[in-house]
């Protein structure tokens, strides 16, 4: 597929040489471009499509990018910061990206959130919500402060974002700048899956009220009320009708001290770009709310905007839309086996953060719709809910055992609520962190590399891994029987393992248990290999080659990295077995670590002890077999570790022998 007109743009420059005309074909053109590649890789499809005509009309009115040349000369200079991030590619496109389309979301390729390494028209590497206006207040002081408050400074963020509780805190402290500073709220009526809360009824409200005509009177009165208001009459004598008309005075940000203006329609570039020309040039902070579609475009985007916000590779058949399908993920499993939980016990709930669809809730929402409460983005009132309801089920023989789903990237949003509300107070929430270690293609925003290390310091707090759907049900089971305290599980954005015949049933998880999932053949082995979570399959999956070799393994499924197996770390130690840890978090802090630090509480030696962890390093994105290469946690990397740490250990039986390399950066590859 070619895009005649959007291969002509190689910045910004060339965009503001088109006609609005030209700009609503290069509207198309960047529409199928970004639909094509996504059907053939997968990506953020429905956000993007419904930002386009914004994303143009930002580019076309302020002049974004590095600053170059000077004085009356110089182009280039405003601030263009985008919250969360997964809307970002026609804004790719437009600043000359178009070559790095074809590898999204690889590591030859185009990011799929903002990265400054790419290009310097991204300011930061953005994919959670809610941090676009704090960070562009802070720009926008920066520049104030060093007499450049000429930089325009604007700030794109969905209606689903700014209700987050740090979006509300930039607003807040948004209104009391005194200077140019615009946001614009991308209003699509959807988060990735539809708005939760009273935020979104308001928006409903905004959007069929009278707000195109009628608001002459009263946007003059709001200028009259604002700081600085009367300092606005000169502009507003000289603005157009239609600018008047849309200073909305009952709008909810007006009362954090911004000028509010709209709801416009998003896609109507004749009324966005002079809008904008007449707003850019406002000195008090102002909020431009434009209604979108999200997913627009293409009829099935629009009509499934939340299968299609970040797809799997699809096809479209004339009215049908085949979806790539990759297997059985973790998160299918899991809804299901939250489903044959809750139909066990009606005590439990389920809570999502706005992420029904990503954590499987939204299956588990249709079985229990009563049962599976959606809180919007907002993990910290999120968790603090969850706190909310186990304390109060303390007393109460009816109480609920809150089950809350998010992303282990998220999760770290909530680490003070965890401390405070959850862990200081000794209650039984139970925390399910879906996309744990490696991601893929979302990158570095979205890896779960540290979610060990920042819980492991809270006393009381039990953490747990499976390694296949089977475990995942019993550590799931077993959460919901613990009563003693907060309990986190944690599991990859990856297929379950397939198991052949003669698969071992598992047993019932035991507090602070592992389990020997592969016993060597003799009751002292060359090696033992604990392994947490999705790394036991990794350490099996090197165990044909180490056999043929002639070394004799054992791989034990650790299960709990808090409280870890002390019995068995001791008695492996004693006897003189080498250990090697697998984990998919950084090695800092993380299970391996915990293994150290357990063996030092009981006076052993750690000399006989190899750790392979992700190393401290960011990863962009790419494949996840590739994130686990370069990270050296493969099958190969694991026989090859075992030889090298036996080699060492015993030099004689192995005269080819090794130091024992225990920095991961520096693994064989």
């Amino acid at each position: 597929m070619t895009y005649d007109l959007l291969q002509t743009i190689h910045g910004p420059a060339d965009l503001k040489a088109l006609s609005v005309e030209q700009l609503k074909d290069l509207a198309q053109d960047i529409r199928n471009a970004i639909c094509d590649q996504v059907s053939r890789t997968g990506g953020h499809l429905a956000p993007n499509l419904g930002v386009v005509e914004l994303t143009l009309a930002m580019h076309y009115v302020f002049d974004f990018g590095p600053e170059q040349g000077e004085g009356e000369d110089a182009t280039g200079g405003d601030r263009l910061l985008f919250d969360v991030g997964h809307q970002c590619y026609p804004h790719k496109l437009i600043t000359g990206r178009l070559p790095m389309l074809g590898k999204l979301r690889t590591a030859e390729g185009m990011a799929g959130f903002p990265e400054p390494r790419e290009s310097a028209f991204d300011l930061f590497s953005v994919g959670h919500a809610g941090t676009a206006i704090s960070t562009a207040v802070g720009m926008a002081r920066g520049d104030q402060f060093a007499g450049r408050a000429d930089r325009k400074c604007v700030t794109l963020i969905g209606d689903a974002s700014i209700v987050n509780g740090v979006a509300l805190e930039g607003l807040n402290n948004a209104g009391t700048l005194k200077r140019q500073f615009l946001v614009v709220l991308n209003d699509n009526g959807m988060s990735i899956a539809k708005p939760q809360g009273a935020m979104a009824g308001y928006f409903d409200r905004v959007r069929v009220s009278h707000t195109y005509t009628g608001f002459k009177e009263r946007s003059r009165k709001i200028l009259d009320r604002m700081p600085g208001g009367h300092a606005l009459g000169e502009f507003y004598h000289r603005s157009t009708d239609a600018f008047k008309a849309m200073l909305a005075s009952e709008h909810l940000f007006e009362h954090f001290g911004l000028v509010c203006v709209g709801p416009v329609d998003g896609h109507d570039l004749d009324k966005l770009i002079p809008m904008l020309q007449e707003i850019k040039d406002i000195d008090r902070p102002v909020l431009l709310h434009a209604k979108t579609v999200k997913g627009k475009g293409f009829d099935f985007s629009t009509g499934d905007p939340t299968t299609f916000h970040s797809p799997k590779p699809f096809t479209v058949n004339g009215c049908r839309v085949d979806v790539k399908s990759s297997g059985r993920s973790f998160t299918a499993a899991y809804a299901d086996a939250m489903i044959g939980l809750m139909e066990q016990d009606e005590s439990i709930v389920a809570v999502t953060a706005a992420m029904p669809d990503g954590t499987g809730l939204t299956k588990v929402g249709e079985r229990f719709p009563e049962r599976m409460i959606d809180t919007g983005i907002c993990e910290s009132h999120a968790m603090d809910m969850c706190a909310g309801m186990a304390k109060a089920a303390k007393d109460n023989p009816k109480g609920v055992k809150p089950f809350f789903a998010v992303y282990s990237t998220f999760a770290q949003r909530a680490v003070d609520q965890v401390f405070q509300e959850v862990a200081l107070q000794g209650l039984p929430v139970r925390v399910c962190m879906d996309r744990a270690g490696f991601v893929g293609g979302d990158g570095a925003v979205h890896h779960g590399f540290m979610d060990i290390a920042m819980l492991r310091a809270l006393p009381g707090v039990v953490q747990l891994a499976p390694y296949d759907e089977e475990t995942l049900k019993l550590g799931l089971r077993f959460m919901a029987d613990y009563e003693d305290g907060a309990t986190f599980i944690r599991y990859p954005r990856d297929n379950v393992p397939a198991h052949g015949g003669g698969h071992a049933p598992a047993p019932a998880f035991e507090l602070g248990q592992a389990h020997c999932v592969r016993a060597a053949k003799n009751d002292a082995p060359d090696v033992a290999i604990l392994a947490y979570g999705m790394m036991v399959n990794t350490a099996l999956a090197a165990l044909p080659a180490l056999d043929q070799q002639g070394y004799d393994v054992s791989v034990y499924d650790a299960r709990f990295a808090m409280p870890v197996d002390l019995g068995l770390i001791e008695t492996l130690v004693k006897r003189g077995t080498p250990i090697i840890t697998i984990e998919d978090h950084t090695l800092d802090g993380g299970f391996g670590s915990i293994v150290l630090d357990a063996c030092q509480s009981r006076g052993l030696s750690t000399q006989g002890i190899r750790r392979m962890a992700m190393p401290k390093q960011w990863f962009y994105q790419d494949s996840r077999a590739n994130q686990l290469a370069a990270a050296g946690l493969t099958p190969e990397h694991v026989a090859r570790n075992v030889r090298e740490l036996l080699d060492q250990q015993l030099p004689d039986a192995h005269p080819a022998s090794h130091a024992v390399e225990t920095d991961p950066a520096r693994l064989p590859k």
